[in-house]
């Protein structure tokens, strides 16, 4: 009897078959893969993004000195002026909470303090309150574990933003950033945190995987490859073109113009998806707008400042011109040589930790001010003709002290010191001696600021090569040979040792103000 042959599968069902059976494995690893791939992710971007909200805040805060205020426990006017700055950063990122916070008593984690906190127009309309400095915080508002994390970074004085999952009773798992204030003296004060609500990634993460795997079992190879074609589309392009114009605006950090270019490039994507890619679009295209107007209106600040700060020093300087008949190209060929002095240092590699852009660019600028106190001696002494008595050049000494005290007197009104703080070193300390024998304070060595040992050889090499009321300008020669016999003694000899290494120069300074030492 013949066997009857039954056809269960043939090549297409069974090659079918086997395709969605590949597919289907394929799809599971990919959903996998990307499932560990898209939670790296996404944490990564939460930490990155609360970093720079962060690192923005932090900028507001460092700018009204939030520090002294949290050592001070005081709240100035510009305290809530400053929190006014914080919240419209709240108002215009995704984070849950920015506020600051401080240990009472730092051996103690449950002594934690706010210093303050922000709230968005929306939050205050529902009937949300300010928290002011001084309110301790809500048992359970932290874990044990992240109030340790934070006593510990205050207690080292920790620089760089830091990041921690938090969990409390009250708002169950955020993802904490934090970041040290410190106050006027360097001294950590407090921190500054952002909370960023993170309850949502596991939902969105099982929510992504059941969704692929639906769509892994009901569709064919070409349904698949057309829905991997729309995702290209929709969401990979988009994406790419956010994270294309994100980088190209981080990488032009510091270029207004490129930074703006960048900022309008983006926003003429136009992308009008509403889901999470035109969330993203949005809101990333809203943070380099504001960013490149902050930054464009912190560089505004600072060239205004810097017209105030170099206007400041030329008022000054100007004051003993018009007192000293000497001082006006004594003034000019000083600071010329105080730059000769800096570039042959940097070149020699001497003092390199010191000698940076900023510092070089300081002592130029305030070289002029080394004689303001000169303002403070009186016109007989000042434009003696002949040698001065013991008794008024005693006096004529005290300009060191009193151009010090007007420094002083000058960085306290302005508010800081750093601008200033060069120009009081060389007015104070330019008659120092290497050796100690100097005045007012009798320092000796690398205890003399280096801009005022750098002035100390301008000073005497421009004394001596210039003619002056009292005597006639002397040689170019013998003025090398004068200071070369106090090199070591009175000056500094790796300033002497560039000095006479630039000589052509130099000569170039005393020729273009018409001296006669050359």
């Amino acid at each position: 009897m013949e066997k009857k042959q039954y056809k269960i599968f043939g090549i297409k069902q069974i090659t079918a078959m086997y395709s969605v059976i590949a597919i289907m494995i394929l799809t599971c690893v990919l959903v996998l893969i990307g499932y560990h791939l898209f939670n790296q992710n996404v944490e990564r971007n939460y930490k990155k993004y609360a970093t720079t909200v962060l690192e923005y805040a932090y900028t507001v805060a460092t700018e009204y000195s939030f520090g002294d205020m949290i050592v001070a426990r005081e709240m100035p006017e510009r305290y809530e002026e400053m929190r006014e700055h914080l919240n419209k950063i709240k108002e215009s990122s995704d984070i849950g909470y920015l506020y600051a916070v401080y240990f009472e008593d730092i051996n103690n984690i449950h002594s934690i303090t706010y210093a303050i906190n922000t709230k968005t127009a929306e939050e205050l309309a529902k009937g949300g309150e300010y928290t002011y400095m001084g309110k301790p915080c809500e048992a359970g508002s932290f874990e044990d574990e992240t109030l340790r994390i934070l006593q510990g970074a205050v207690k080292i004085g920790q620089r760089e933003c830091g990041t921690l999952d938090g969990y409390s009773s009250e708002y169950g798992h955020m993802l904490n950033g934090y970041k040290v204030i410190f106050d006027s003296n360097d001294q950590a004060a407090g921190l500054l945190c952002v909370e960023i609500d993170v309850n949502d990634i596991s939902k969105e993460l099982n929510r992504y995987v059941r969704m692929i795997a639906l769509f892994a079992a009901a569709f064919t190879l070409i349904v698949t490859l057309s829905y991997i074609s729309a995702i290209e589309h929709s969401l990979i392009n988009p994406i790419t073109s956010i994270t294309r114009s994100a980088k190209d605006f981080i990488k032009n950090i510091g270029n207004q113009r490129a930074m703006d270019e960048s900022a309008q490039k983006l926003a003429q994507l136009d992308i009008h998806a509403k889901n999470e890619v035109g969330d993203l679009y949005r809101t990333i295209s809203k943070m380099e707008t504001d960013m490149a107007k902050q930054l464009r209106d912190l560089r505004l600040y600072s060239e205004k400042n810097e017209k105030m700060q170099n206007g400041l020093m030329v008022l000054m300087a100007d004051m003993v011109e018009t007192r000293d008949s000497d001082t006006g190209n004594h003034i000019q060929k000083t600071a010329a040589y105080v730059k000769i002095i800096l570039e042959g240092l940097k070149k020699k590699g001497y003092y390199k930790e010191l000698l940076t852009p900023e510092y070089i660019q300081d002592v130029i600028k305030s070289a002029p001010l080394h004689d303001v106190g000169k303002i403070n001696i009186s016109d007989t002494i000042l434009n003696k003709p002949g040698k001065l008595t013991p008794e008024e050049f005693e006096i004529m000494k005290t300009h060191a002290t009193c151009g010090k005290k007007i420094l002083d007197k000058a960085i306290r009104s302005v508010g800081g010191e750093n601008f200033l703080r060069e120009a009081r070193n060389m007015a104070a300390y330019h008659h120092e001696r290497w050796d100690g024998k100097g005045y007012p304070e009798g320092l000796k060595g690398e205890e003399i600021p280096l801009s005022a040992r750098i002035m100390a050889v301008a000073d005497v090499f421009d004394a001596l090569t210039s003619a002056r009321v009292y005597k006639p300008a002397f040689p170019l020669e013998e003025a090398i040979r004068l200071i070369e016999e106090e090199n070591g003694t009175k000056f500094d000899s790796k300033c002497v040792e560039v000095f006479f290494e630039a000589i052509e120069e130099v000569k170039a300074v005393i020729e273009e103000h018409g001296d006669e030492a050359v």
